[in-house]
């Protein structure tokens, strides 16, 4: 079988707790690619364009980015929008990863362009097995190159 290609995992998350419990729970799925937690929507942007503390910082060729919504200071769907709108970004898949149930933001959120939307459950089992479907998803997704 051949090996998949590396994939960085952009986790912009910014409670600490939810951004741990992510990150064990796809290790634990067998998620083995690299993950990069970013605390707050504009970080990601600074991230992803090479801007701020990540100037001189070159991008990822293959990257996926779950994305939470409740963002300090740029929120979850000003990113989204940002990157969907931008050529240079676009293709960059963005799997949501937010606590709302609102079908209001379900539809915005994939009005905006994103590729997924999980939402994150109060209750820890229910979390770790949303998790766990995630890993599944992500596990077999095709990432575009260059994005």
């Amino acid at each position: 079988m051949a090996e998949l290609p590396a994939v960085t995992i952009l986790l912009v998350e910014d409670d600490l707790g939810h951004a741990r419990l992510i990150e064990r729970n796809l290790r634990r799925n067998q998620i083995t690619h690299e993950i990069v937690q970013i605390p707050d929507g504009q970080c990601a942007l600074d991230f992803l364009y090479s801007e701020g503390d990540y100037a001189g910082r070159i991008r990822p060729e293959r990257l996926l980015i779950l994305l939470d919504l409740n963002l300090p200071r740029l929120d979850g769907y000003q990113v989204l929008h940002r990157l969907k709108t931008d050529p240079e970004t676009q293709k960059i898949p963005i799997v949501v990863l937010t606590t709302t149930e609102d079908s209001r933001d379900v539809d915005r959120c994939y009005e905006l362009g994103c590729s997924l939307f999980f939402t994150k459950p109060v209750n820890y089992s229910e979390f770790t097995d949303t998790l766990r479907r995630l890993s599944e998803t992500l596990s077999i997704v095709k990432i575009p190159s260059g994005n």
